[in-house]
């Protein structure tokens, strides 16, 4: 049986105020910028070492997929969560679930959760399997 995906090209997301976005995610997040385009709304970012891009824009009424504020189990990574959160914390975004030790059967790991300004969540863990 072969492959039906390949890779991830990219995760988007709804939003609401592109300029708040854009903001949370070049300056909290510190993500690189690679496109903003304020007539439509739309943002695109790369993620570090990765060439999957998080991409972002004002849903379209005619559009299907999730409402802004409603995206949750994106799953960052980083090797220190705790130490992350922290930082994220400090620069201004919102820590919705703090670091928590997680035991599992491939082992303990720690993950926690942050917010978009639109409270779109995303996972951040120091899993690496």
């Amino acid at each position: 049986m072969s492959d039906v995906i390949s890779g991830l090209h990219s995760v988007t997301v709804h939003i609401r105020d592109p300029l708040r976005a854009r903001t949370f995610y070049r300056d909290v997040l510190r993500l690189k910028e690679l496109m903003f385009d304020e007539k439509t709304g739309r943002i695109v970012f790369a993620l570090p070492d990765s060439t999957t891009l998080l991409s972002m824009h004002v849903m379209r009424p005619e559009e299907g997929g999730r409402e802004p504020g409603t995206v949750s189990g994106v799953v960052f990574r980083h090797p220190d969560p705790e130490a992350a959160v922290a930082e994220i914390s400090r620069r201004g975004g919102t820590i919705t679930v703090p670091p928590t030790k997680f035991e599992t059967s491939v082992g303990t790991f720690v993950r926690a959760v942050f917010a978009d300004p639109d409270g779109n969540e995303f996972l951040l863990s120091n899993r690496t399997d």
